[in-house]
């Protein structure tokens, strides 16, 4: 895999979102192992400089290669991967808020993280709507990145209100809102259309078969940003309804879970699943799912189902470690 400036893949920002996601389920789990809020800790100061590192390429590819950068913004797959920078500013916005107790450095990762995944998330889609035909072969679960992004707008933007005041304070509870009602109900719509694709279509390219892991994203990101908006809305006197529902999005999240592990291992025996940049998809959408169920277990007292959770954690922890050792390899040595 040779990385240049001219081929420098939108997808990159993906790692960002995986081991933020890591880091986010390390610390929810210190509290059944301490040793994992160190770990967490360091993965925030790591996924920073990871984030600075592929920042340069992005904005140089920008200046220099535009059109190749534009080239990808009007395909059908690719274009879905420019989400991914904002949504890794979202995601370190939530580790320096809640690894770390940086409220002004999570803000500041905030702000534009959202601006950008909103703008993206109208972009992405006029750009579909005014392409006069696109095949199906075309539909992956990549086009899920645009709603995900909105819905992880409030994984530390619902904390953030409180440290808004007046009319800004009212801003932020409506961005919050507006973002994960147009992200879930965007993913509806969407899962929809996906699933026919699986049904009506042959497998997807075994270069994309780690993208079927998507789906855990918009399931577990989800649920824990719509607790989160919940906890955070003075206003709403009757919660429990909210919490139920969450509860049972999760539920959608384990049929989907199994049913990524039996795709994986249905590309591992009959087709083939060499490394890729697309493995990174497997390791955001879990994360979010591990700390989803981790907030689920919390929140009902289910022992049962946060035990689920700290035992996917060390999937977690394994799928990234494989992935960012065979990163680190192709990119080194190929």
């Amino acid at each position: 895999m040779k990385v240049s400036i001219k081929e420098f893949a939108p997808s990159w920002f993906a790692s960002v979102m995986g081991t933020g996601a890591l880091a986010l389920a390390s610390k929810a789990y210190s509290s059944r192992l301490p040793a994992l809020d160190g770990l967490a800790e360091f993965l925030v100061y790591f996924n920073t400089l990871l984030f600075l590192v592929l920042l340069i390429p992005w904005l140089l590819r920008w200046m220099k290669h535009t059109e190749n950068a534009l080239k990808d913004l009007k395909h059908p797959v690719v274009c879905h991967f420019y989400g991914t920078i904002a949504v890794a500013m979202l995601v370190l916005s939530a580790d320096y808020l809640f690894i770390l107790k940086r409220t002004a450095i999570a803000k500041a990762f905030w702000i534009p993280g959202a601006v950008l995944t909103i703008f993206f998330a109208l972009l992405i889609p006029y750009l579909m709507f005014v392409e006069k035909e696109i095949d199906l072969k075309s539909v992956t679960p990549a086009w899920f990145i645009p709603p995900v992004g909105l819905i992880v707008i409030p994984m530390s933007g619902a904390a953030l209100i409180s440290s808004f005041s007046g009319t800004a304070k009212e801003v932020a509870y409506a961005v919050n809102y507006f973002a994960w009602g147009a992200g879930f109900f965007l993913y509806l719509g969407l899962f929809a259309i996906v699933f026919f694709r699986f049904i009506r279509h042959e497998p997807m390219p075994c270069g994309m078969a780690p993208a079927v892991w998507i789906n855990l994203g918009p399931i577990g990101a989800g649920t824990s940003t719509l607790y989160a908006l919940v906890k955070a809305s003075e206003f709403l006197t009757v919660k429990e309804p909210f919490f139920a529902f969450g509860l049972i999005l999760w539920g959608f999240g384990v049929w989907w879970l199994a049913m990524a592990i039996i795709m994986t291992i249905y590309y591992i025996r009959k087709l083939n699943l060499p490394y890729s940049l697309a493995w990174w998809a497997f390791i955001f959408p879990l994360g979010a799912y591990v700390g989803a169920t981790h907030n689920v277990g919390t929140a009902f007292g289910i022992g049962v189902i946060d035990g689920f959770g700290f035992a996917l954690y060390w999937l977690l922890l394994t799928i990234w470690l494989v992935t960012g050792l065979k990163t680190v390899k192709h990119v080194l040595l190929e």
